[in-house]
């Protein structure tokens, strides 16, 4: 029984650093992205597409900070439920 815990405990802990590695991407992303508004000069810049373009770049650089967010709290609540899983199998480990 120690050692389904066991392997159970080393694939939850192996999958948890896969989202961790899918989040720092997304953020790397978003650290980015925020690096490139920055730059934006304050003044109104002459853009190809007018000001249509700079209102639907800023509105897909919110939307995957958002997204970045979710994919957080998704990550915590994965965490959570694993955490919630294993405390079930050990309580139930002591009892035997």
């Amino acid at each position: 029984m120690q050692n389904l815990i066991s392997e159970m405990v080393e694939h939850m802990a192996h999958s948890s650093g896969e989202l961790a590695r899918v989040l720092e991407a997304e953020r790397y992303v978003a650290v980015r992205m925020s690096d490139i508004v920055q730059v934006i000069p304050d003044k109104m810049p002459s853009f190809d597409g007018g000001v249509t373009a700079i209102v639907d770049n800023t509105q897909a650089m919110g939307q995957n900070l958002v997204a970045y967010l979710n994919s957080i709290a998704d990550l915590q609540e994965t965490m959570a439920a694993q955490l919630s899983i294993l405390i079930r199998e050990l309580k139930e480990a002591e009892e035997e």
